[in-house]
């Protein structure tokens, strides 16, 4: 089944200057494009981009990092794209994730790990449609 996924890569990432390297690890790992941005996310787009976290003990810095400098958004299809771009990105904690994965190379830790996924089909598309438009998004040919 085709899905959709969101990709961030994190502000830690970007000012690593490793867009490059990361879009064409996505690319070479099968997934297709359909919509990609750079943006800075407001204390507001952030917070309502993670409300499912609000009231945890992380949510304050977790809005303050992703609002601290820029980030590309990406819509992404591939058929099984949820699980496939998971196990690219590998753990949330880059020290745990497995070797060649997204945050293993590029993450610095838990909170800075360079690249968000969604988890589920169903917030795949609710993220996917958080940053884009129906009509940005390029359909299949």
């Amino acid at each position: 089944m085709i899905e959709k996924t969101l990709a961030i890569i994190k502000p830690d990432a970007v000012g690593k200057n490793v867009i490059g390297d990361i879009v064409s690890r996505i690319e070479k790992a099968g997934f297709r494009i359909l919509a990609m941005k750079l943006t800075r996310l407001s204390k507001e787009q952030a917070e309502a981009f993670y409300e499912i976290h609000r009231g945890k003990a992380f949510f304050e810095d977790l809005v303050k990092y992703m609002t601290s400098g820029n980030i590309v958004a990406m819509a992404l299809e591939k058929e099984n794209a949820i699980d496939d771009f998971r196990k690219l990105i590998g753990a949330t904690d880059p020290a745990k994730a497995e070797e060649g994965t997204i945050r293993k190379l590029y993450g610095t830790n838990i909170e800075k790990n360079a690249i968000h996924g969604s988890d589920s089909m169903e917030n795949g598309v609710r993220e996917v449609l958080f940053f884009f438009s129906s009509g940005e998004i390029v359909q299949n040919s």
